[in-house]
């Protein structure tokens, strides 16, 4: 199990996204593990997908069956070609495609105890039970992996034993917790005392801590782990330091995380003494009797060699029956079987589902991920999951079995769940997806396998107007190498119909938001069923969902970042409408002050702030007023004197000259390190020294930088930098220092800017006026090669030294200034599977609030939580109610209404007095204003007055004028329904 080939070097390009949150070592332990996933319908095809994208060493397919039409409802690697063909000989050429760097191979014979040595993991999908028992005992046994998961409609079922003494090395998701230190004390215990605005609260009891970066008592630093013990002020007794050396300053204490011992029973014990993932008695209540509906239909199928057909009674109540004779669970309390329960798992037990193996297909592939990495706690043992909230709550409703035969079509296994009528109203429906990124593209895969406007009058709409890169490869899998630099959109609508060729999808490139309302207005909309949203900012998801409001379409949304995801449904008149999280809505594109940034750091994210600005600064907008000084010929008295000065000033640095080579660069880059990092913070050369790894960094990535803002070579030869360095003249101690000052008193609000200065600034930017334009460097987080992140993460570090904050690695540095979100491809087939789910209750007509489920996860610490969205806010005055769908109609009429006429309509119909009347920013009426001017605003048609205050002219298929009203004598807050002048 141990003896992994790590040998291999990690495409951190490819991986970037999972990088952060797998690390290296989890990484470099997944890219040499071998894995035998066996069962290639739906359920294997989506485990092994998931593994191929990470980048398991090998994966080798066995699945002898061959393909059915049954298969096709849930198994995107396959077509109708394959009918009869092996599923896993089927399947492997397309996985391989998926990531070249895997090795994906098929095994035809029988699953043997000497095969199963060759694997750290095993996987057994839809396998019968006596299957499931042999492979389930031998790696127990020989101390291999083992996983079964299976899907019976609606329901699904997932079994983990990693073995008697299983160790975890990274129990949870979390960064190890990292705070400067303001003091330590000599004695017995020492008393650690944390730097103010250190996260003290998050240190705990019992935590294990190391120490580094200590002056003076450096016995603690790179010690053994110390058990702390939390004081009721914050400080830390860390241990008797009484024999240690005087604490002088600095450095910074980190949390050790703790390994975690895992012991599983095999399968044969562990299907009498089940655990089962819960949040709730009544959860694990639930689970028990899905475990003994599974039990059941085993049973059922040994005994008549099938499994139960579609929503046949007979065969349904002998399930019932069979489930009733089992021996009673072990370990449990005595609880009644929830007969009703198996009899509904046993009538939609027949259908394979897409959805559902896309949601179980993450989860097992996230658990195999556990057992190679032994990151994150795994399951224990049994996790059941079930969607029967998909069907009608209304029993004369469900499907007879007529409607869930077969009929020889890719859909067979989802008519056997929902019948035909329904799998017919898929066919027409219309949706918008908007996003065609990770989710987008689980999203598209699984609308195309359920048949989502796969009919003559259906169809699916695709917005996007990214490019795909390399970094997209490992997660969003509809997309090749060979696709790099092409639009997602188009991409992505060309792989789905390949997934169904029935499949209409329409792509488009132009962004969905408030400058596109011409072309994604009232027509477009009104041909729209519902929306599905795949994006990754809470401001479009804000504007997405407005709109969703204000044409009452229902709305499925997803979100993930690593490990954690949400899938959320929003249907008019039944839930509230979309609202971000209120700690994410805040913190969304937040900027930190501007003086603590700059002046008063305490945490690593502001040197990076810092670092950032410093950039943009540096070699973006100093070479733009440049090249302007340039091209318009202005003189600085035409410009912000203290601003541009303070601007130029240290890109122009010590050299007063333009430079002309790659040395020059250099000299540049060692003065502007000096004027950063050295005057004003004493001692700093002799506690950090300039050949220390991060100070030459700095230097090589600060010259390249400006190297190419000026059009010169630059060079990536670290010894070549280091033999220039000890060759080129140090700066003027009293030159720098001079500097130094002058930069401070321009930084100052209260600096003048004296005729001295203007006459400097106007004579370096003559010298620098002479020769080609400069070039700004616009920052790029994703080219490794560019010296962009090296430069940030370089100078936020030195940063840190100065203030004593301990920093952040480069890959944190990138994340954190890049704003990248850590993705991961489980997470993403988990939650687009959710909202397949949701697909099915928004489709199939009129449903109860209590119907549809929010959704949220946590894989890396197996949290699943699925509940009832909120009612709609009810708001009134007087005698009218509404809610956020609500809206007011007034129709213009022929001819159409004046202002006074609607006003008069208000009054009439609602009861309103209108105070105020908007169109957008345009007061269209203040009944404040004074009789005249009302007299000349009332007689004017409502389209006329908008058009006369804005200039806009309903543009052609617009339906409705959008105006916001306020009445006399509600309150200031009342936010009252937007009336919709019916065009």
């Amino acid at each position: 199990m141990d003896a992994l080939d790590t040998s291999k070097l990690l495409d951190e390009e490819l991986y970037s996204r999972q990088l952060y949150v797998l690390g290296s070592p989890a990484m470099q332990r997944i890219q040499g593990a071998r894995v035998l996933v066996s069962g290639l319908q739906g359920l294997g095809a989506e485990v092994a997908k998931n593994l191929v994208l990470m980048g398991v060493g090998s994966l080798t397919l066995h699945d002898p069956h061959p393909t059915c039409w049954s298969d096709l409802a849930a198994q995107f690697l396959l077509s109708e070609q394959d009918l009869e063909r092996s599923r896993a000989e089927a399947s492997q050429e397309l996985l391989a495609q998926l990531n070249r760097a895997v090795q994906v191979v098929v095994h035809t014979g029988d699953i043997t105890e000497d095969l199963l040595l060759d694997f750290q993991v095993v996987v057994l999908t839809a396998a019968k039970l006596e299957e499931q028992l042999k492979v389930g005992t031998l790696c127990h046994k020989h101390g291999v992996c083992f996983l079964a998961a299976d899907t019976r409609g609606l329901v699904g079922q997932l079994f983990c034993d990693f073995g008697e003494d299983f160790t975890v090395q990274d129990p949870t998701e979390a960064e190890p917790l990292t705070a400067a230190i303001q003091h330590i004390s000599q004695g017995s215990p020492g008393i650690l005392t944390l730097r103010k605005g250190a996260n003290t609260h998050y240190f705990r009891d019992g935590d294990l801590v190391t120490f580094w970066g200590i002056e003076g008592m450096v016995e603690l630093n790179d010690c053994d782990p110390r058990s702390i013990h939390v004081r009721e002020d914050g400080s830390l007794e860390i241990g008797d330091t009484t024999t240690f050396s005087q604490y002088l300053r600095g450095g910074a204490i980190t949390e050790v995380k703790r390994p975690k011992t895992v012991r599983h029973k095999s399968l044969d014990t562990a299907l009498l003494q089940p655990h089962v993932v819960a949040q709730s008695s009544q959860e694990v209540h639930r689970a028990h009797c899905l475990h003994q509906a599974f039990c059941a239909l085993h049973e059922f199928q040994h005994l008549h060699g099938r499994p139960p057909q579609p929503w046949d009674p007979v065969d349904a109540e002998t399930v019932v029956g069979l489930a009733q004779d089992l021996e009673p669970l072990k370990w449990t309390e005595e609880e009644p079987l929830d007969e009703a329960l198996v009899r509904t798992v046993a009538l939609s037990s027949a259908g394979v589902l897409s959805p559902m193996v896309a949601m179980l297909g993450a989860v097992a592939a996230q658990e195999v991920l556990k057992a190679i990495s032994r990151k994150f706690m795994p399951l224990d043992q049994w996790l059941y999951f079930d969607a029967l909230d998909c069907l009608p709550e209304d029993g004369e409703l469900l499907p007879s079995p007529e409607d869930c035969a077969p009929r020889g079509s890719r859909y067979d296994g989802q008519i056997a769940v929902f019948g035909a009528g329904f799998q017919e109203k898929l066919s027409h429906q219309h949706y918008l997806l908007v996003g065609a990124g990770a989710i987008g593209c689980e999203l598209l895969k699984v609308f195309a396998l359920v048949g989502l406007g796969a009919g003559d009058s259906g169809g699916l709409t695709v917005i996007d107007m990214d490019h795909i890169e390399r970094s997209n490869l490992s997660r969003q899998f509809l997309f090749r190498s060979q696709d790099v630099g092409r639009p997602k959109a188009e991409v992505a609508a060309a792989a789905a119909q390949g997934l169904n060729p029935d499949l209409q999808v329409i792509p488009l490139t132009y962004p969905l938001d408030p400058t596109t309302e011409h072309i994604y207005g009232d027509n477009f909309f009104s041909r729209v069923d519902g929306v599905a949203a795949a994006l990754d900012s809470f401001q479009a998801r804000h504007y997405v969902a407005a709109r969703c409001t204000h044409y009452l379409k229902p709305l499925l949304e997803a979100g993930t970042s690593g490990t954690w995801g949400s899938a959320t449904v929003f249907m008019p008149h039944v839930t509230e409408a979309y609202r971000a999280p209120a700690s994410a809505a805040a913190s969304e594109d937040a900027p930190y002050p501007v003086c603590t940034v700059r002046y008063f750091p305490s945490t690593a994210e502001h040197t990076l702030q810092w670092a950032r600005h410093e950039f943009e600064g540096l070699f973006r907008l100093s070479a733009e007023t440049i090249n302007h000084h340039q091209q318009a010929h202005t003189s600085l008295a035409d410009m912000d004197g203290p601003q541009t000065l303070t601007l130029l000033k240290p890109v122009l640095g010590v050299l007063r000259m333009r430079p002309q080579n790659w040395q020059d660069c250099v000299a540049w880059a060692l003065g502007h390190w000096k004027l950063c990092f050295h005057y004003g913070i004493k001692q700093l050369l002799r506690h950090f020294p300039p050949n220390k790894d991060t100070h030459l960094l700095y230097v090589l990535a600060a010259a390249n930088l400006y190297a190419q803002m000026h059009g010169l070579p630059g060079s990536q030869d670290w010894t070549a930098l280091r033999e220039l360095l000890k060759l080129l003249p140090q700066p003027d101690p009293q030159q720098m220092a001079l500097i130094f000052a002058s930069n401070l008193e321009l930084a100052s609000a209260s600096a003048e800017f004296g005729p001295e200065q203007q006459k400097e600034l106007n004579k370096a930017l003559q010298v620098w006026s002479v020769g080609p334009p400069l070039k700004p460097l616009m920052f790029e987080k994703d080219d490794d090669s560019n010296f962009h992140v090296d430069f940030v993460a370089a100078a936020a570090s030195l940063r840190c030294q100065n203030y004593g904050i301990p920093p952040v690695n480069r890959a944190q540095s990138k994340r954190i200034v890049g704003q990248i979100i850590p993705a991961i491809a489980t997470t993403t087939a988990a939650v687009a599977g959710l909202l397949g789910l949701e697909l099915y209750k928004v489709v199939g007509g009129p449903r109860p609030r209590s119907a549809f489920r929010h959704s949220y996860l946590h894989l890396a610490e197996n949290y699943f939580i699925r509940y009832m969205p909120f009612a709609p806010a009810i708001q009134t005055f007087h005698h009218l109610k509404w809610t956020c769908w609500d809206r007011l109609k007034v129709p213009a009429g022929k001819p159409e209404r004046t202002l006074e006429s609607l006003l008069a309509h208000l009054q009439e119909q609602h009861g309103l007095r209108v105070r105020m009347l908007l169109h957008g920013p345009a007061l269209l009426y203040s009944a404040g204003w004074p009789s005249e001017k009302q007299a000349q605003r009332l007689p004017l048609r409502v389209t006329e007055l908008v058009q006369q205050l804005t200039g806009q002219v309903p543009a052609p298929g617009q339906r409705v004028l959008v105006l916001e009203l306020s009445c006399e004598g509600d309150k200031e807050d009342t936010a009252f329904p937007p009336l919709h002048y019916e065009l």
